[in-house]
């Protein structure tokens, strides 16, 4: 008889002439298949439950960590450790990133006075925060794994990766077919090392974008009026593009990944600039001359990350 049922028993004894049965051995679990089918017994012993988590574990608060953090403060239910760089100018800054919080303060504001404007920001850096830690999380989850069938977008669909050395080594693209994704076929061994794939399928999207990019600059100039000069591509992890006043502009060869119509926006973007070099409310207006709806593909860059290369 188990603890939990003698005190029970003390406080409530049976009624007279019951006597209460030994519970079934199956007792307290839930059967998860009809009776009527049979299950096998298992062969050997279940492995042990893992043991439970402890109440400071449940009640632990969420924990955001600069890697350079040198102060740490309570903001709701997080704490909040975050780097803190000295500069002249006249207000308090905040930047969320992959990395965490960064605060960027004049020289004679106070920790104290610092800590106050974190606490009246608390709303909108924990939900930034938490924004960039799901961020990370999907592109850790999207990483491609350099192999024979590899994985990656390419103008918003599947791709799939097949070392062929029959092919030339600059790669040659199979459309999709009967359901099956689109195919790049490499021109090297399958014993080909992660970083010999990488590269010949990093040089393959070099050679595509430069020829897309330029394709839709072409499109897109005269519709805005502008000229372009010139064109480079970019390798930045967090900049998609920009543009001078020189008529030259940088697109980063990783918007491969996104659909054509999210490219098309970047594009669109850096040669507005060559009218408007700001974001200003004229400049908004130049965009959307030509791309409508600018803020609905600018949100799937923000929300659909590009899978990480490294």
């Amino acid at each position: 008889m188990s603890l939990i049922q003698l005190v029970l028993d003390l406080f409530d004894p049976p009624a007279q002439g019951f006597t209460p049965k030994q519970p079934p051995a199956h007792a307290g679990k839930a059967l998860k298949a009809p009776e009527s089918v049979a299950i096998e017994p298992p062969q050997k012993s279940p492995p042990p439950p893992p043991p439970p988590l402890s109440l400071g574990e449940l009640l632990a608060p969420a924990s955001f960590r600069h890697p350079q953090a040198r102060r740490e403060l309570r903001l709701g239910d997080a704490v909040v450790a975050y780097a803190l760089q000295r500069v002249r100018r006249r207000s308090i800054g905040f930047t969320v990133s992959a990395d965490g919080l960064s605060v960027r303060a004049p020289t004679g504001v106070t920790l104290a006075a610092v800590d106050d404007a974190l606490r009246r920001k608390s709303g909108w850096i924990l939900r930034k925060l938490a924004e960039a830690r799901e961020r990370q999380q999907r592109e850790e989850h999207a990483r491609i794994r350099w192999q024979d069938g590899a994985a990656l977008p390419y103008l918003g669909a599947p791709l799939t990766v097949v070392l062929d050395p029959a092919q030339g080594v600059a790669g040659v693209l199979r459309a999709a077919a009967a359901g099956a994704p689109a195919e790049l076929r490499i021109g090297l061994p399958a014993s080909a090392g992660a970083a010999q794939v990488r590269d010949a399928v990093q040089a393959w999207l070099m050679h595509q974008a430069r020829a897309h990019f330029t394709e839709r600059l072409d499109h897109f100039a005269p519709l805005l009026g502008v000229r372009w000069s010139r064109l480079r591509l970019s390798n930045a992890q967090t900049r998609w593009g920009s543009a001078k006043t020189d008529g030259s502009i940088r697109l980063n060869w990783r918007l491969l990944h996104y659909r054509p119509a999210v490219i098309d926006y970047v594009v669109a973007h850096e040669l507005a600039h060559l009218r408007v070099m700001d974001h200003s409310p004229r400049f908004w207006s130049t965009v959307a001359t030509v791309v409508p709806d600018h803020a609905a593909l600018r949100r799937c860059l923000r929300d659909e990350p590009a899978p990480r290369w490294d």
